[in-house]
């Protein structure tokens, strides 16, 4: 089986190198049973020496390819990687590597099991740990995330975590449903648009640990994150009356 980790970066010439051996590592040293890996950078325009490291990685070391874009944007990043991608599974996670990678198993194990579409790491749900997470993020963490299960009736737990991994096959149906941003919220509208086509979506609780040298700006995700919730629920309530529509027209 061919399972392909995406791993989004932009500007990250610093860290770039020593995350990427350890995620390299840590799969050819535990995971190898499960199918045949590959790692892709997928660099979002970075303008410092990123690039110049992620082809020196590429050249070096096995299962690591690179893929070059010249916009920002993790969703654009994600949909560019994954839909030339002829694995059987995919999946992204954060360079910081914040989910602890022991959770890359059960979560490739739902899917290859088939008892699972799609796999979302969860820093909310029962069993899970944070560390060194601000009182203020986590609560505004929570609160986001109540919100989506309010407009979207949703039953992941959490929409925002950067580790998830899903059956290349439903990928298609997921983006041409509605599931094409380009920015950060693609990753939660993967799981609101797997929940409307009824896959099965499985909500795994992760131990994380917070990057201390995160530059998010909470006020101006905060409005940006209510602002992509109306839109989208906007557009869900608009597909939705298209669809009945389309039925009671099929009727008569």
């Amino acid at each position: 089986m061919k399972i392909e980790i995406t791993i989004p970066v932009f500007n990250e010439e610093s860290s770039i190198d020593g995350k990427i051996r350890e995620l390299s590592s840590y799969i050819n040293e535990t995971l190898q049973q499960l199918g045949e890996f590959k790692i892709i950078i997928a660099d979002n325009g970075s303008t410092d020496g990123t690039k110049l490291k992620a082809e020196a990685l590429k050249r070096e070391m096995n299962g690591i390819e690179y893929l070059r874009l010249e916009k920002n944007g993790v969703g654009l990043a994600l949909k560019s990687s994954w839909l030339q991608s002829n694995a059987e599974i995919i999946g992204y996670m954060d360079l910081d590597l914040a989910t602890d990678l022991k959770y890359i198993r059960p979560a490739l194990s739902e899917l290859i099991s088939l008892n699972a579409d799609v796999v979302t790491g969860s820093r909310l749900k029962p069993g899970a740990r944070v560390i060194g997470r601000s009182s203020v993020r986590s609560f505004t963490s929570k609160c986001f995330n109540k919100l989506l299960r309010i407009v979207f009736d949703t039953s992941f737990s959490d929409g925002m975590c950067g580790f998830k991994f899903l059956r290349r096959s439903k990928l298609e149906s997921i983006i041409s449903n509605g599931a094409n941003s380009d920015g950060w919220f693609f990753a939660t509208e993967l799981l609101i648009i797997s929940e409307v086509l009824r896959y099965k979506v499985y909500d795994l609780p992760v131990t994380w640990a917070d990057d201390q040298k995160s530059k998010v700006n909470i006020l101006k995700l905060s409005i940006e994150y209510i602002i992509k919730i109306i839109i989208f629920k906007i557009f869900i309530e608009k597909k939705r009356s298209i669809s009945q529509y389309d039925r009671v027209k099929k009727s008569q």
